[in-house]
C-alpha cells in the first residue's frame, strides 16, 4: 500500500506539468440534411482551427514525455501515450461525423453538391 502510494504521489507530481497542455475543446458539427451550405462552411472552419489547435495539444504533450526523461514512473509514460491516443482518436472521429455530414448534405441539396467541403483524417 505505501509503494501504490508513493508511485501515486510521484505520478500526480510528474502528470502536474501536463497541465499546461491545453485541450481544445469540441466542435459542434451541425446535421448536413438541416445546415445550409454557410453553416458547413462555418463549422469546416472552425474544425480546421480545432484541428491545427489539437496539433498543437498533441506537440505539447509529446514534449513533456520527452522532458520528464527516464526518471519519470512508468504510470507517467502510460498516461501521456494515452492522452495522446485519445486526442488523436478523437481528431479522426470529429472529421469522420464531419464528413458523414457534409455527405448527407450532398444527399439532401444535390443541386449544391458541397464541392470543396471535407476534412482528411490522420493515417
Amino acid at each position: 500500500m505505501c509503494t501504490l502510494r508513493y508511485v501515486m504521489i510521484l505520478a500526480v507530481s510528474f502528470v502536474g506539468t501536463s497541465f499546461a497542455c491545453e485541450y481544445p475543446p469540441l466542435v459542434a458539427v451541425p446535421s448536413g440534411e438541416d445546415a445550409t451550405m454557410e453553416e458547413l462552411l462555418a463549422a469546416q472552419a472552425q474544425i480546421r482551427e480545432y484541428m491545427t489547435a489539437m496539433e498543437g495539444y498533441l506537440v505539447c504533450v509529446n514534449e513533456e514525455t520527452k522532458a520528464t526523461g527516464d526518471n519519470a514512473p512508468e504510470e507517467y509514460g502510460q498516461i501521456m501515450a494515452g492522452r495522446h491516443n485519445s486526442a488523436v482518436i478523437e481528431m479522426e472521429a470529429v472529421a469522420e461525423i464531419f464528413n458523414e455530414q457534409v455527405q448527407a448534405f450532398r444527399e439532401a441539396n444535390p443541386e449544391t453538391g458541397g464541392m470543396g467541403m471535407g476534412m482528411g483524417t490522420r493515417n
